[in-house]
């Protein structure tokens, strides 16, 4: 069980050793980070988000799995966020305790540990995890804009002061190059149209290289962080995601009646560590980029022991 944590882990800390080792030897500025990302989140990100959902079919999906784990990931997303009153920073770190590195970690530790019956619901969880949890963040993110910009203006607080802001906020959370792709790809997954091979393959190379270049990102960043500074609030954010968040879902999950595979990959899948896609909206906001780069470099390590405690714990359920 731990060469499969670590032969999935290892990729995805090699990447962003890749990353370091650029900006450190002069071969990559800081300064290029800014565009570098705006890249990744503007063209790479919408190509796999948009390409990944177009295949999927709601009617075919299995949602008890489904809603015990978004129960425990949108519970705890929402805690964090009213304790740290929803502030733009809030709501970051409350993505980063939630989403998991499902795709560069999850798809090849899960399909190496519990082989095709596990893939099916962990593809389940892919399918609406972005749509729900980047979704989610993205309008509470716009929201939190809104709110700052109508408090540092001088407009009186009354409810029509505020409709403007958070209408505005709530349609600027939709056409957004998180939300918006996918929920066109959904759309058209439900026409039963396939995508031509001639715009399929170009949205299959863009959406491959997001991952990998979101990786570089994080260590190109991290060469440039303080990493001492941000290591205690690293660690606690990396514990919440890796072991409290697994937990929380398994309570959950045990409620609702499930048991063996499904409630195993469940677990497994929320304790992966944190995704690369935290760092991608800490940028962009310009908001704790340096405790989130910690935290997904902390959280990646210390996955190497968790994941495998929470494997060998799910095991018994």
């Amino acid at each position: 069980m731990q060469s499969i944590v670590l032969s999935s882990l290892l990729p995805v800390i090699i990447l962003i050793a890749i990353g370091f080792i650029a900006c450190r030897a002069g071969w990559m500025r800081a300064e290029s980070t800014k565009d570098l990302a705006s890249l990744v989140f503007m063209v790479l990100t919408p190509a796999l988000l948009f390409r990944t959902m177009s295949t999927v079919h709601v009617e075919r999906l299995d949602f008890k799995p489904v809603a015990a784990y978004f129960a425990g990931v949108i519970g705890l997303f929402l805690v964090m966020l009213a304790w740290r009153r929803a502030t733009q920073r809030a709501t970051v770190l409350a993505l980063a305790a939630t989403f998991s590195n499902t795709v560069a970690i999850g798809v090849p530790l899960i399909g190496l540990a519990y082989g095709e019956a596990g893939m099916v619901t962990l593809f389940t969880i892919i399918s609406l995890h972005a749509l729900i949890l980047l979704t989610l963040a993205t309008i509470a993110l716009e929201l939190a804009v809104a709110r700052q910009a109508a408090h540092a203006s001088s407009a009186p607080n009354t409810r029509a002061a505020w409709r403007r802001p958070v209408l505005e906020a709530l349609r600027n959370g939709i056409f957004h190059p998180v939300p918006l792709p996918i929920l066109l790809g959904l759309l058209f997954a439900q026409t039963g149209l396939v995508i031509p091979t001639v715009l399929d393959r170009p949205l299959q190379l863009l959406g491959n290289a997001m991952g990998p270049m979101s990786l570089v990102l994080v260590g190109v960043t991290l060469a440039n962080a303080r990493i001492g500074r941000q290591l205690r609030g690293a660690m606690g954010l990396s514990l919440l995601k890796n072991l409290v968040l697994p937990a929380l879902v398994a309570l959950i999950g045990i409620a609702m009646g499930l048991h063996g595979l499904p409630l195993t990959i469940l677990v497994v899948t929320a304790s992966l560590p944190i995704g690369a896609n935290v760092f991608m909206f800490s940028q962009r906001y310009q908001v704790a980029q340096e405790l989130v780069t910690a935290s997904v470099a902390v959280s990646t390590g210390l996955a190497i022991v968790t994941v495998s405690v929470v494997m060998t714990l799910a095991a018994h359920l």
